[in-house]
Protein backbone atom coordinates (compact mmCIF):
# COMPACT_ATOMS: atom_id res chain seq x y z
CA UNK A 1 0.00 0.00 0.00
CA UNK A 2 1.25 3.36 -1.05
CA UNK A 3 3.07 5.30 1.59
CA UNK A 4 0.42 8.93 2.47
CA UNK A 5 3.23 11.24 0.73
CA UNK A 6 3.10 9.24 -2.42
CA UNK A 7 -0.79 9.55 -1.62
CA UNK A 8 -0.85 12.88 -1.77
CA UNK A 9 1.05 13.33 -4.99
CA UNK A 10 -0.49 10.55 -7.40
CA UNK A 11 -3.39 9.40 -5.83
CA UNK A 12 -6.92 9.86 -7.49
CA UNK A 13 -5.58 10.40 -11.62
CA UNK A 14 -4.02 8.14 -13.43
CA UNK A 15 -2.95 9.36 -17.00
CA UNK A 16 -2.99 6.89 -20.19
CA UNK A 17 -0.53 7.17 -22.70
CA UNK A 18 -0.49 10.66 -24.16
CA UNK A 19 -3.17 12.02 -21.83
CA UNK A 20 -2.15 14.95 -19.66
CA UNK A 21 0.31 14.46 -16.87
CA UNK A 22 -1.20 16.77 -14.28
CA UNK A 23 -5.21 16.76 -13.50
CA UNK A 24 -6.88 18.66 -16.48
CA UNK A 25 -9.62 21.23 -15.21
CA UNK A 26 -12.38 20.13 -17.81
CA UNK A 27 -14.20 23.59 -17.07
CA UNK A 28 -17.31 22.92 -18.99
CA UNK A 29 -21.23 22.75 -17.61
CA UNK A 30 -22.30 20.29 -20.05
CA UNK A 31 -20.90 17.16 -21.81
CA UNK A 32 -22.65 15.85 -25.48
CA UNK A 33 -23.60 12.33 -25.93
CA UNK A 34 -25.22 10.44 -29.28
CA UNK A 35 -27.98 9.01 -27.91
CA UNK A 36 -30.54 9.82 -26.31
CA UNK A 37 -30.73 6.86 -24.74
CA UNK A 38 -27.23 6.96 -23.87
CA UNK A 39 -27.90 10.43 -21.21
CA UNK A 40 -30.62 8.31 -20.01
CA UNK A 41 -28.77 5.54 -18.72
CA UNK A 42 -26.57 8.31 -17.25
CA UNK A 43 -30.28 9.79 -15.37
CA UNK A 44 -30.92 6.26 -14.15
CA UNK A 45 -27.79 6.06 -12.78
CA UNK A 46 -27.33 2.98 -14.43
CA UNK A 47 -23.75 4.31 -16.44
CA UNK A 48 -21.02 6.02 -15.12
CA UNK A 49 -20.20 9.32 -16.78
CA UNK A 50 -21.33 13.25 -16.98
CA UNK A 51 -23.91 14.85 -17.99
CA UNK A 52 -24.12 18.11 -15.92
CA UNK A 53 -21.14 19.95 -13.76
CA UNK A 54 -24.04 21.13 -10.94
CA UNK A 55 -23.50 17.18 -9.99
CA UNK A 56 -20.07 16.01 -10.86
CA UNK A 57 -16.99 16.79 -12.98
CA UNK A 58 -14.54 15.00 -13.65
CA UNK A 59 -11.55 17.35 -12.71
CA UNK A 60 -13.80 17.67 -9.22
CA UNK A 61 -14.07 13.44 -8.94
CA UNK A 62 -10.52 12.97 -9.53
CA UNK A 63 -9.35 15.05 -6.88
CA UNK A 64 -12.09 13.83 -4.50
CA UNK A 65 -10.57 10.07 -5.13
CA UNK A 66 -7.37 11.39 -3.93
CA UNK A 67 -8.74 13.18 -0.30
CA UNK A 68 -10.76 9.66 -0.11
CA UNK A 69 -7.43 7.70 -1.17
CA UNK A 70 -5.68 9.96 2.15
CA UNK A 71 -8.39 9.72 4.21
CA UNK A 72 -8.99 5.37 3.71
CA UNK A 73 -12.15 5.61 2.21
CA UNK A 74 -14.35 4.17 -0.21
CA UNK A 75 -16.45 7.18 -2.54
CA UNK A 76 -15.89 11.23 -1.83
CA UNK A 77 -17.39 14.40 -3.26
CA UNK A 78 -16.11 18.29 -3.39
CA UNK A 79 -18.43 20.78 -2.15
CA UNK A 80 -18.56 24.28 -2.39
CA UNK A 81 -17.03 25.10 0.83
CA UNK A 82 -16.67 23.19 4.13
CA UNK A 83 -19.93 24.56 5.76
CA UNK A 84 -21.65 23.24 2.60
CA UNK A 85 -19.58 19.62 3.13
CA UNK A 86 -20.92 20.08 6.89
CA UNK A 87 -24.77 20.59 5.56
CA UNK A 88 -24.54 17.74 2.99
CA UNK A 89 -22.89 15.42 5.32
CA UNK A 90 -25.44 15.62 8.03
CA UNK A 91 -28.79 16.33 5.90
CA UNK A 92 -27.88 12.90 3.70
CA UNK A 93 -29.20 11.64 6.95
CA UNK A 94 -31.48 13.66 8.83
CA UNK A 95 -35.02 15.03 7.90
CA UNK A 96 -37.49 17.06 10.50
CA UNK A 97 -37.81 16.16 13.93
CA UNK A 98 -34.71 13.97 13.52
CA UNK A 99 -31.81 14.67 16.22
CA UNK A 100 -28.23 15.39 16.46
CA UNK A 101 -25.50 14.58 19.08
CA UNK A 102 -22.70 17.24 18.55
CA UNK A 103 -19.44 17.94 20.44
CA UNK A 104 -19.85 21.65 21.94
CA UNK A 105 -16.10 21.93 20.87
CA UNK A 106 -16.45 22.94 17.12
CA UNK A 107 -15.83 26.00 14.77
CA UNK A 108 -18.43 28.62 15.15
CA UNK A 109 -19.99 28.41 11.79
CA UNK A 110 -20.87 25.12 12.38
CA UNK A 111 -22.51 25.51 16.03
CA UNK A 112 -24.75 28.19 14.21
CA UNK A 113 -25.59 25.35 11.34
CA UNK A 114 -26.56 23.06 13.52
CA UNK A 115 -27.93 24.98 16.60
CA UNK A 116 -29.53 27.53 14.17
CA UNK A 117 -30.31 27.04 10.55
CA UNK A 118 -30.74 23.05 11.24
CA UNK A 119 -33.26 23.73 14.12
CA UNK A 120 -35.48 25.36 11.82
CA UNK A 121 -35.61 22.69 9.37
CA UNK A 122 -37.02 20.74 12.55
CA UNK A 123 -33.45 19.25 13.33
CA UNK A 124 -32.61 19.57 16.86
CA UNK A 125 -29.44 18.86 17.91
CA UNK A 126 -28.14 18.26 21.91
CA UNK A 127 -24.60 19.33 22.36
CA UNK A 128 -22.18 17.75 24.98
CA UNK A 129 -18.50 18.87 26.11
CA UNK A 130 -16.14 16.59 24.37
CA UNK A 131 -14.83 16.02 28.03
CA UNK A 132 -18.20 15.09 29.15
CA UNK A 133 -18.87 11.91 31.16
CA UNK A 134 -20.06 8.69 30.44
CA UNK A 135 -23.45 9.21 31.38
CA UNK A 136 -23.46 12.31 30.05
CA UNK A 137 -22.75 11.33 26.56
CA UNK A 138 -25.51 8.80 26.85
CA UNK A 139 -28.03 11.33 28.23
CA UNK A 140 -27.88 12.97 25.05
CA UNK A 141 -28.83 10.42 22.85
CA UNK A 142 -32.92 9.95 21.67
CA UNK A 143 -34.64 7.72 19.62
CA UNK A 144 -35.00 9.86 16.86
CA UNK A 145 -30.50 10.64 17.00
CA UNK A 146 -29.43 10.05 13.15
CA UNK A 147 -25.77 10.91 14.10
CA UNK A 148 -22.98 12.22 16.10
CA UNK A 149 -20.74 15.38 15.27
CA UNK A 150 -17.38 16.30 16.05
CA UNK A 151 -14.29 17.93 15.01
CA UNK A 152 -10.43 16.12 15.63
CA UNK A 153 -9.07 19.52 16.90
CA UNK A 154 -11.64 22.30 17.24
CA UNK A 155 -11.46 25.49 15.56
CA UNK A 156 -10.38 27.77 17.55
CA UNK A 157 -10.59 25.91 20.82
CA UNK A 158 -7.61 23.19 19.70
CA UNK A 159 -9.77 20.24 21.77
CA UNK A 160 -8.81 17.13 20.29
CA UNK A 161 -11.94 14.64 20.01
CA UNK A 162 -11.84 11.32 21.55
CA UNK A 163 -12.96 9.63 18.77
CA UNK A 164 -13.17 5.96 19.68
CA UNK A 165 -14.55 6.81 22.85
CA UNK A 166 -17.42 9.11 20.65
CA UNK A 167 -17.38 5.85 17.88
CA UNK A 168 -18.62 3.74 20.72
CA UNK A 169 -21.35 5.31 21.88
CA UNK A 170 -22.30 6.05 18.22
CA UNK A 171 -22.02 3.10 17.45
CA UNK A 172 -23.91 1.52 20.31
CA UNK A 173 -27.07 3.60 19.38
CA UNK A 174 -26.96 2.48 15.73
CA UNK A 175 -26.04 5.94 13.98
CA UNK A 176 -22.63 6.83 12.36
CA UNK A 177 -19.69 9.19 13.82
CA UNK A 178 -19.46 12.15 11.56
CA UNK A 179 -15.68 13.99 11.86
CA UNK A 180 -14.93 16.88 10.83
CA UNK A 181 -10.49 16.46 9.94
CA UNK A 182 -9.83 19.91 9.08
CA UNK A 183 -7.48 21.40 11.27
CA UNK A 184 -4.80 18.00 11.20
CA UNK A 185 -5.71 16.44 7.62
CA UNK A 186 -4.99 12.92 6.82
CA UNK A 187 -1.46 13.60 7.11
CA UNK A 188 -1.79 13.84 10.43
CA UNK A 189 -5.04 11.76 11.41
CA UNK A 190 -6.96 9.27 10.27
CA UNK A 191 -10.37 9.26 12.20
CA UNK A 192 -11.95 6.37 10.22
CA UNK A 193 -9.09 4.16 11.89
CA UNK A 194 -10.33 5.54 15.03
CA UNK A 195 -14.11 4.11 14.16
CA UNK A 196 -15.25 7.60 12.22
CA UNK A 197 -17.90 6.98 9.56
CA UNK A 198 -18.01 10.18 7.69
CA UNK A 199 -14.99 12.66 7.08
CA UNK A 200 -15.58 15.77 6.25
CA UNK A 201 -13.22 18.98 5.73
CA UNK A 202 -13.07 22.63 4.81
CA UNK A 203 -10.16 22.14 1.97
CA UNK A 204 -10.27 25.62 1.74
CA UNK A 205 -7.42 25.49 4.75
CA UNK A 206 -4.09 23.29 4.92
CA UNK A 207 -5.33 21.14 1.94
CA UNK A 208 -5.71 23.69 -0.32
CA UNK A 209 -2.68 25.60 1.71
CA UNK A 210 -2.22 28.63 0.03
CA UNK A 211 -5.31 30.68 0.55
CA UNK A 212 -6.67 30.21 -3.12
CA UNK A 213 -9.43 28.52 -3.36
CA UNK A 214 -12.58 27.69 -0.92
CA UNK A 215 -14.07 24.75 -0.92
CA UNK A 216 -15.28 21.02 0.84
CA UNK A 217 -15.06 17.83 0.75
CA UNK A 218 -17.21 14.74 2.08
CA UNK A 219 -15.60 10.83 2.47
CA UNK A 220 -17.47 7.68 3.34
CA UNK A 221 -15.57 5.15 5.41
CA UNK A 222 -17.70 2.43 3.79
CA UNK A 223 -17.88 0.57 7.20
CA UNK A 224 -21.32 1.83 8.31
CA UNK A 225 -24.08 -0.91 7.24
CA UNK A 226 -26.97 1.67 6.77
CA UNK A 227 -29.44 -1.58 5.35
CA UNK A 228 -29.00 -3.08 9.73
CA UNK A 229 -30.50 0.16 10.50
CA UNK A 230 -32.96 0.34 7.43
CA UNK A 231 -35.83 2.01 9.80
CA UNK A 232 -33.87 5.05 11.03
CA UNK A 233 -32.64 5.86 7.27
CA UNK A 234 -35.73 5.36 4.62
CA UNK A 235 -33.49 8.29 2.80
CA UNK A 236 -31.06 5.57 2.01
CA UNK A 237 -32.99 2.70 2.59
CA UNK A 238 -36.25 3.06 0.92
CA UNK A 239 -36.80 3.96 -2.82
CA UNK A 240 -36.04 7.58 -3.62
CA UNK A 241 -39.13 8.41 -5.98
CA UNK A 242 -37.44 12.00 -7.10
CA UNK A 243 -34.91 9.70 -8.25
CA UNK A 244 -36.55 6.66 -10.62
CA UNK A 245 -37.40 4.72 -6.88
CA UNK A 246 -33.42 3.60 -6.71
CA UNK A 247 -32.68 2.45 -2.67
CA UNK A 248 -29.28 3.76 -2.85
CA UNK A 249 -28.09 1.26 -0.44
CA UNK A 250 -29.05 -1.22 -2.44
CA UNK A 251 -27.77 -0.32 -5.79
CA UNK A 252 -24.21 0.80 -4.52
CA UNK A 253 -23.96 -0.89 -1.38
CA UNK A 254 -22.41 0.29 2.04
CA UNK A 255 -19.36 1.54 0.53
CA UNK A 256 -21.26 4.22 -2.44
CA UNK A 257 -25.01 4.48 -1.34
CA UNK A 258 -24.05 7.59 1.01
CA UNK A 259 -22.04 9.61 -1.00
CA UNK A 260 -24.08 8.70 -4.91
CA UNK A 261 -27.65 10.04 -2.35
CA UNK A 262 -25.54 13.14 -1.45
CA UNK A 263 -24.48 13.61 -4.98
CA UNK A 264 -27.32 12.55 -6.88
CA UNK A 265 -30.07 14.30 -4.49
CA UNK A 266 -28.85 17.23 -2.41
CA UNK A 267 -26.18 18.49 -4.90
CA UNK A 268 -29.08 18.05 -7.64
CA UNK A 269 -31.82 20.27 -5.28
CA UNK A 270 -28.87 22.42 -3.33
CA UNK A 271 -26.11 23.29 -6.04
CA UNK A 272 -23.05 23.56 -3.35
CA UNK A 273 -21.64 23.10 -6.66
CA UNK A 274 -17.46 23.14 -6.49
CA UNK A 275 -15.45 24.92 -9.24
CA UNK A 276 -13.31 22.83 -11.52
CA UNK A 277 -10.42 25.13 -11.35
CA UNK A 278 -10.88 25.59 -7.38
CA UNK A 279 -10.54 21.65 -7.38
CA UNK A 280 -7.46 21.92 -9.69
CA UNK A 281 -5.96 24.35 -7.10
CA UNK A 282 -6.67 22.13 -4.60
CA UNK A 283 -4.85 19.32 -6.04
CA UNK A 284 -1.91 21.60 -6.49
CA UNK A 285 -1.95 21.63 -2.67
CA UNK A 286 -2.71 18.40 -1.91
CA UNK A 287 0.32 17.53 -3.92
CA UNK A 288 2.69 19.06 -0.68
CA UNK A 289 0.24 18.40 1.84
CA UNK A 290 2.84 15.96 3.85
CA UNK A 291 5.74 18.12 3.44
CA UNK A 292 4.02 21.60 4.29
CA UNK A 293 1.85 19.54 7.36
CA UNK A 294 5.21 18.75 8.85
CA UNK A 295 6.56 22.08 8.83
CA UNK A 296 3.43 23.88 10.05
CA UNK A 297 3.63 21.49 13.11
CA UNK A 298 6.97 21.71 13.73
CA UNK A 299 7.06 25.72 13.80
CA UNK A 300 4.05 25.68 15.46
CA UNK A 301 5.20 23.90 18.31
CA UNK A 302 8.32 26.30 18.80
CA UNK A 303 6.49 28.80 18.85
CA UNK A 304 4.40 28.02 21.90
CA UNK A 305 7.22 26.58 23.77
CA UNK A 306 8.48 30.07 23.26
CA UNK A 307 5.45 31.41 24.36
CA UNK A 308 5.25 29.22 27.65
CA UNK A 309 8.35 30.32 28.70
CA UNK A 310 7.81 33.88 27.90
CA UNK A 311 6.96 36.01 31.13
CA UNK A 312 4.34 38.56 28.98
CA UNK A 313 2.46 35.76 28.21
CA UNK A 314 -1.07 34.71 30.13
CA UNK A 315 -1.09 31.25 28.87
CA UNK A 316 -0.78 28.99 26.07
CA UNK A 317 -3.01 26.61 24.29
CA UNK A 318 -1.26 24.14 21.74
CA UNK A 319 -2.04 19.99 21.84
CA UNK A 320 1.34 19.05 20.99
CA UNK A 321 2.86 20.76 24.31
CA UNK A 322 2.83 18.08 27.52
CA UNK A 323 1.70 20.78 29.66
CA UNK A 324 -1.69 20.66 27.54
CA UNK A 325 -5.07 19.00 28.32
CA UNK A 326 -5.30 17.71 25.40
CA UNK A 327 -1.64 16.13 25.14
CA UNK A 328 -2.38 12.47 26.14
CA UNK A 329 -5.25 12.13 23.06
CA UNK A 330 -2.64 13.98 20.60
CA UNK A 331 -0.28 12.18 21.54
CA UNK A 332 -2.82 8.94 20.48
CA UNK A 333 -4.60 9.90 17.39
CA UNK A 334 -1.91 12.29 16.02
CA UNK A 335 1.74 11.16 16.77
CA UNK A 336 3.50 13.38 14.27
CA UNK A 337 2.09 16.53 14.77
CA UNK A 338 -1.76 17.87 15.25
CA UNK A 339 -1.98 21.68 13.63
CA UNK A 340 0.03 25.10 13.16
CA UNK A 341 -2.88 26.79 15.45
CA UNK A 342 -1.29 28.20 18.57
CA UNK A 343 -3.65 30.32 20.75
CA UNK A 344 -2.41 32.21 23.66
CA UNK A 345 -3.27 35.22 26.17
CA UNK A 346 -1.20 38.36 26.32
CA UNK A 347 -0.95 39.68 30.42
CA UNK A 348 -2.91 42.96 30.10
CA UNK A 349 -5.93 41.77 28.80
CA UNK A 350 -8.10 43.10 25.85
CA UNK A 351 -5.87 46.13 25.02
CA UNK A 352 -2.44 44.58 25.95
CA UNK A 353 -3.78 41.80 22.87
CA UNK A 354 -4.45 44.45 20.92
CA UNK A 355 -1.35 46.63 21.24
CA UNK A 356 0.29 43.11 20.47
CA UNK A 357 -1.62 42.82 17.35
CA UNK A 358 -1.01 46.31 16.09
CA UNK A 359 2.93 45.93 17.09
CA UNK A 360 3.19 42.79 14.44
CA UNK A 361 5.04 42.72 11.10
CA UNK A 362 5.84 39.71 9.49
CA UNK A 363 2.34 37.93 10.90
CA UNK A 364 -1.00 39.01 9.45
CA UNK A 365 -4.29 40.13 10.79
CA UNK A 366 -6.80 37.94 8.87
CA UNK A 367 -9.41 35.86 9.66
CA UNK A 368 -7.70 32.65 7.62
CA UNK A 369 -6.29 30.48 9.33
CA UNK A 370 -4.35 27.11 7.95
CA UNK A 371 -2.14 28.67 4.85
CA UNK A 372 1.39 29.21 3.67
CA UNK A 373 1.45 32.63 5.07
CA UNK A 374 1.44 32.96 8.77
CA UNK A 375 -1.79 35.14 10.49
CA UNK A 376 -3.37 35.71 13.57
CA UNK A 377 -6.71 37.15 15.14
CA UNK A 378 -7.91 38.96 18.07
CA UNK A 379 -11.20 38.11 18.79
CA UNK A 380 -11.95 40.69 21.39
CA UNK A 381 -11.40 43.20 18.69
CA UNK A 382 -12.07 41.71 15.68
CA UNK A 383 -14.78 39.74 15.09
CA UNK A 384 -16.28 39.79 18.71
CA UNK A 385 -15.46 43.40 19.46
CA UNK A 386 -19.25 44.22 19.83
CA UNK A 387 -18.77 41.80 23.29
CA UNK A 388 -17.86 43.09 26.70
CA UNK A 389 -15.31 41.18 28.99
CA UNK A 390 -17.50 39.49 30.85
CA UNK A 391 -19.86 38.39 27.42
CA UNK A 392 -16.49 37.15 25.83
CA UNK A 393 -15.68 34.94 28.81
CA UNK A 394 -19.39 33.47 28.57
CA UNK A 395 -19.00 32.69 25.13
CA UNK A 396 -15.44 31.00 25.81
CA UNK A 397 -13.57 33.54 24.29
CA UNK A 398 -11.18 35.37 27.05
CA UNK A 399 -10.08 39.04 25.98
CA UNK A 400 -6.82 38.37 26.06
CA UNK A 401 -6.79 35.32 23.41
CA UNK A 402 -4.84 35.61 20.24
CA UNK A 403 -5.48 32.74 18.03
CA UNK A 404 -2.20 32.30 15.72
CA UNK A 405 -1.73 30.68 12.48
CA UNK A 406 1.82 29.21 11.84
CA UNK A 407 2.46 29.23 8.43
CA UNK A 408 5.75 28.22 6.14
CA UNK A 409 7.97 31.06 7.29
CA UNK A 410 11.65 30.23 8.95
CA UNK A 411 10.25 29.99 12.65
CA UNK A 412 12.92 31.98 13.70
CA UNK A 413 11.89 35.21 11.82
CA UNK A 414 8.13 34.54 13.39
CA UNK A 415 9.04 34.25 16.70
CA UNK A 416 11.52 37.46 16.37
CA UNK A 417 8.27 39.43 15.17
CA UNK A 418 5.71 37.99 18.00
CA UNK A 419 8.71 38.50 20.55
CA UNK A 420 8.58 42.24 19.11
CA UNK A 421 5.36 43.03 18.93
CA UNK A 422 5.16 41.96 22.61
CA UNK A 423 7.05 44.47 23.63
Amino acid sequence: MAGIGTKCVQAGYTPKNGEPRQIPIIESTTFKYDTGDAMGALFDLEAPGYFYSRLQNPTCDMVAAKITALEGGTAGMLTSAGQAASFLAAFNLCSARDHIVASSAIYGGTYNLLAVTMKRMGISTTFVSPDCTEDELEAAFRPETKLVFGETIANPALKVLDIERFARAAHAHGVPLIVDNTFPTPVGCRPIEWGADIITHSTTKYMDGHGSAVGGAIVDSGRFDWMAHADKYPGLCTPDESYHGITYAEKFGQGGAFITKATAQLMRDLGVTPSPFSAYLLNLGLESLHVRMKRHCESALKIARFLEEDSRVAWVNYPSLPSSPEYEKAKKYMPDGTCGVVSFGVKGGREAAGRFMENLGLVAIETHVADARSCCLHPATTTHRQMNDEELTAAGVSPDLVRLSVGLEDAEDLIADIDRALG
